[in-house]
């Protein structure tokens, strides 16, 4: 384990913690999070790993915004809401809409894909599958965290096992690790977040 390692996994047990609760610390430690993970996965030499790090960096911006009612998104009323809730309010937790769902599955897919293709050629991965898959789930769940989806976590639950192992065979044994507590986590915010969805 080096000091990175070590950092990078506490700020992303406080960030897994943070998206549990549902709290307005998520973001800021996402953020923390995709700029340490970036930062080791260019130690690595995984450049697209690094790339979707960069892409989380974005989406925690987006996410942050959305949450706190500063960035509207359109849900075509999909949710109907009650009389004392203002536009500006913060974005409750809700169910994915049945419309989205083909399209999130075939993003799924076609990203699943593209870094099958993609990895082998930067001669990243001797797992392109796994790890394109891996990617693409965090991807299309990060999108559905900042929607406020409780079925975000069906994501991690597929994800979280594979990275563990990715970090694990890489060296990176504090972040396996962490991956393994999320794991337990997603368990858990599937439950909360389920109960706590308005739709």
């Amino acid at each position: 384990m080096n000091i990175l390692d070590i950092v990078g996994a506490a700020i992303g047990l406080v960030f897994v913690f943070s998206e549990y609760k549902a709290s307005r610390w998520l973001w800021p430690s996402s953020l923390l999070m995709a700029a340490f993970y970036a930062v080791i996965n260019f130690r690595i030499g995984w450049f697209a790993n690094m790339g979707i790090c960069l892409y989380n960096f974005g989406i925690s911006i987006y996410g942050l915004l959305v949450w706190r009612g500063i960035l509207r998104t359109s849900r075509r009323q999909d949710i109907k809401t009650s009389s004392r809730e203002d536009s500006k309010s913060p974005r409750q937790i809700s169910s994915c809409p049945a419309r989205l769902w083909p399209w999130i599955i075939a993003a799924t897919g076609v990203l699943t894909l593209f870094f099958y293709w993609l990895l082998p050629l930067l001669g990243e991965s001797n797992k392109p599958l796994l790890d394109g898959l891996s990617a693409s789930l965090g991807i299309v769940g990060m999108w559905m965290l900042s929607q406020k989806y409780w079925e975000q976590w069906l994501f991690w639950l597929v994800s979280e096992p594979i990275l563990a192992y990715i970090y694990f065979s890489t060296g990176y044994t504090a972040s396996a690790i962490m991956y393994v507590i999320y794991e337990v986590f997603v368990i858990m915010g599937i439950i909360r977040w389920k109960k706590l969805s308005i739709s």
